[in-house]
C-alpha cells in the first residue's frame, strides 16, 4: 500500500525523534566520555576531534545526497538542468578531493602527536611518588599485587587520588585485556610478557574495571572494583588487609589460578617474586615498557 505524503513525512519525523531520544538516553552510560584521569581526558579529546573532523565530510555528503535525490527525482514539471554530455568540473574535483585530503592530513598529525603523548609506558609527570601495582590475568579473575605494601587482592584495586599508578600487567591464562574506561584505554595482558600502563585518578571515587578480551565461559564475570581514595584512607586499608587477611602461599596461588570465577579477596602477603616468576616461566623475551634492567632484576629475585 502506497502512503500519502503526510504519513510518510510523519513516519520520517517520528524515526528521527526516536533516534535522538535513544541516543540521548544512552549518553549517561558511555563512561569513556566521563573521564576521571589525565589519560582518559586526552583520549576523550582525541575521540571528539576525530569525530568532528570525520563528520565534516560525512554530514555534508549525507545532506547533499538528500538534496540531489530530491532535486533530480522523476516528476512532472522537473526544472533541473539536463546536461547529458557533462563530464568534468575542476572546481568540484578540487572540493571532493582537496577537503578529504586536508582532513586526512590533519588526522595524521593529530594521531602521530597523540600516539607519542599517550604512550602507555610513558611515566606521568607528578610531584607525588608513583605507586606500582602488579596485575595478573587469571581464568576468570584478576590478581593485584602491591610489591611496596606487601599485600595482594583479587578483583579489587585501590589507590590514592592524584598519584601516578604504574600497572605492570601479565597473564597466567589466555590473553586478556586490562581496562578501566574512566581512567584510560585498555592494555593487553599476555602470558610471558610484562606490559606497563600508567594511569591516574584525579578525584576520589569508585570506578569500573573489566577484561576487554573474550577468554571463555566466565569471561562476563571478569570485572573488578576500582576505588580512588585519600592517601590516609589508602594507608588505613593497607593496614587493615595486613591485619585481617590470610597470606597467599604458592600452593594457594596455584589453586587461585585454576579456571573459575571469584569474588573479592585480599591477602596480607604473597610469595616473593610471584609476578616475576609468572612472567619468566613462559620464557618470552618481549616486554613492552620494561627495560632490560627491569627484567634482570626479575631474574635476580627468583
Amino acid at each position: 500500500m502506497k502512503l500519502s505524503k503526510a504519513p510518510r513525512w510523519f513516519a520520517c519525523f517520528y524515526m528521527l525523534v526516536l533516534l535522538l531520544l535513544t541516543t540521548t538516553g544512552c549518553a549517561d552510560n558511555i563512561i569513556v566520555l566521563d573521564p576521571k584521569g589525565p589519560i582518559a581526558e586526552q583520549q576523550k579529546d582525541l575521540m571528539l576531534i576525530s569525530t568532528i573532523l570525520g563528520s565534516s565530510v560525512i554530514v555534508p555528503v549525507l545532506i547533499l545526497t538528500a538534496i540531489i535525490v530530491w532535486r533530480y527525482r522523476d516528476r512532472k514539471g522537473r526544472k533541473a538542468k539536463y546536461t547529458p554530455n557533462w563530464e568534468h568540473s575542476t572546481k568540484l574535483e578540487v572540493i571532493w578531493w582537496g577537503i578529504p585530503i586536508a582532513i586526512i592530513a590533519a588526522l595524521a598529525v593529530i594521531t602521530v602527536r597523540s600516539t607519542y603523548a599517550l604512550e602507555p609506558s610513558k611515566p606521568l609527570a607528578s610531584e607525588k611518588k608513583q605507586l606500582t601495582i602488579q596485575v595478573t590475568s587469571l581464568d576468570w579473575k584478576w590478581l593485584f599485587q602491591y610489591p611496596e605494601q606487601g599485600i595482594a587482592t583479587v578483583n579489587d584495586v585501590k589507590f590514592p587520588e592524584g598519584v601516578p599508578i604504574r600497572f605492570e600487567i601479565t597473564a597466567d591464562s589466555p590473553m586478556n585485556s586490562f581496562w578501566i574506561p574512566q581512567l584510560g584505554g585498555q592494555m593487553y595482558a599476555m602470558s610471558g610478557m610484562a606490559m606497563t600502563l600508567y594511569l591516574q585518578a584525579n578525584q576520589q571515587g569508585e570506578y569500573w574495571g573489566s577484561g576487554a578480551n573474550f577468554t571463555g565461559k566466565d569471561f562476563a564475570k571478569m570485572y573488578f572494583n576500582v576505588e580512588s581514595t585519600t592517601q590516609e584512607d589508602f594507608e588505613k586499608w593497607v593496614n587493615k588487609v595486613k591485619a585481617e587477611s590470610p597470606k597467599l602461599t604458592l600452593e594457594g596461588y596455584k589453586q587461585l589460578a585454576q579456571p573459575a570465577a571469584s569474588g573479592v579477596k585480599s591477602f596480607s602477603a604473597f610469595p616473593e617474586g610471584l609476578f616475576e616468576k609468572t612472567v619468566t616461566k613462559y620464557a618470552s623475551s618481549h616486554h613492552h615498557g620494561m627495560s632490560s634492567k627491569d627484567m634482570q632484576d626479575m631474574q635476580m629475585k627468583e
